[in-house]
């Protein structure tokens, strides 16, 4: 059992800068690997970025490199994504999800757990 909350989503100027949170409770968060998708209106939900169960291994899709990271500290039962250089195609709900297990995931199917999502909207 595992719940995941997102915050730290907002209205951001192109540009600009937001700071993702996702707290998870629940026993052993180490144990999952971990991950980003987002949701625009009318398209499918999309991958942004992935690590694994001790932050040492990462992935991201190809529209975020080199502007998003993904990170976690297992301590606080807290994975982050900080965005930078933000676009008005970021603009989406944000989701974050745990895997089945210990590794990097890139494929929906692969996350057994959501969580609400957090707005993200960045203004041209």
């Amino acid at each position: 059992q595992v719940q995941l909350v997102e915050s730290g989503g907002g209205l951001v100027q192109a540009g600009g800068s937001l700071r993702l949170s996702c707290a998870a409770s629940g026993r052993t968060f180490s144990t999952y690997g971990m991950g980003w998708f987002r949701q625009a209106p009318g398209k499918e939900r999309e991958f942004i970025a992935g690590i694994n169960w001790s932050g040492g291994r990462t992935n991201y899709a190809d529209s975020v490199k080199g502007r998003f990271t993904i990170s976690r500290d297992n301590s606080k039962n807290t994975v982050y994504l900080q965005m930078n250089s933000l676009k008005p195609e970021d603009t989406a709900v944000y989701y974050c999800a745990a895997g089945r297990g210990q590794g990097v995931y890139t494929v929906l199917v692969e996350y057994d757990y959501w969580g609400q999502g957090t707005q993200v909207t960045v203004s041209s």
